[in-house]
């Protein structure tokens, strides 16, 4: 994105008056005095299996990490729609499951982080990838590792933070999300799709499309996606397939 290219595509952005500029990371500033050094080092020495999951991901997981606890602040995925302001939001980490019938996450997702600059958590996550890390298992130094450390830690009042429910940022699991896609095909399609708009519009700051899963859906006239979309994004033009 910090090229020609990058600047292209931002370009619409900027235009209509937003502060958005791309940087390529400084890997080596942005690691040091933290436990994602070592690791760092290691790796580029070739001292530690990257695996098979991609080198990329991988320092995803631990750029945000990094960023964070250096400079405090929102990291999201860019495959998300944002439906509200995040600026009440503190010190906080979606679940993206939860148990039903208990009311406890079952797992959290590192997707959507806010967090202020030097929180303890955020240390916790860097030693906990640094020193468990494996670039094999999908999700194990980003999703499962953020869900790990909670875990451990609790309620513990040192860290002070809050675990948001589904809702917030993960309101359709990755095998349901297809759904919202859909155009309503008769007056309880028509309903569901009034009905779920509510709900998001009332419980959710942003929806995570699980591009995996999505990227080649089509947006069906009239479906929740359609709608959304013609709401929220600043810069789309002609979203239905013609």
């Amino acid at each position: 994105m910090d090229s020609k290219r990058g600047n292209r595509i931002l370009k619409p952005l900027l235009d209509r008056g937003f502060k958005v500029n791309a940087v390529t990371p400084d890997l080596p500033f942005l690691f040091k005095n933290t436990p994602a050094k070592a690791w760092f080092n290691e790796m580029k020495r070739g001292k530690k299996d990257p695996g098979e999951i991609p080198l990329a991901q991988n320092l995803s997981n631990l750029l945000r990490l990094a960023v964070l606890y250096k400079y405090g602040g929102v990291y999201m995925d860019t495959d998300f729609i944002l439906l509200k302001p995040l600026s009440e939001l503190r010190n906080s980490i979606g679940a993206q499951s939860m148990d039903m019938e208990t009311k406890r996450w079952t797992r959290l997702n590192n997707a959507v982080l806010v967090f202020d600059m030097n929180h303890p958590l955020l240390l916790r996550f860097m030693e906990e990838f640094a020193m468990t890390f494996d670039g094999n298992k999908w999700g194990h130094n980003g999703p499962y590792m953020v869900s790990r450390v909670v875990e451990r830690v609790g309620k513990k009042p040192a860290f002070g933070f809050a675990v948001l429910p589904p809702m917030a940022f993960y309101p359709v699991d990755w095998n349901k999300i297809e759904r919202l896609f859909k155009k309503p095909k008769n007056r309880a399609d028509s309903k569901w799709v009034n009905a779920k708009l509510l709900q998001l519009s009332e419980e959710t700051y942003g929806i995570h499309l699980w591009n995996r899963q999505t990227s080649r859906l089509i947006i069906e006239e009239e479906s929740v996606m359609g709608r959304l979309i013609s709401d929220h994004c600043v810069i789309c033009q002609q979203i239905y397939s013609s």
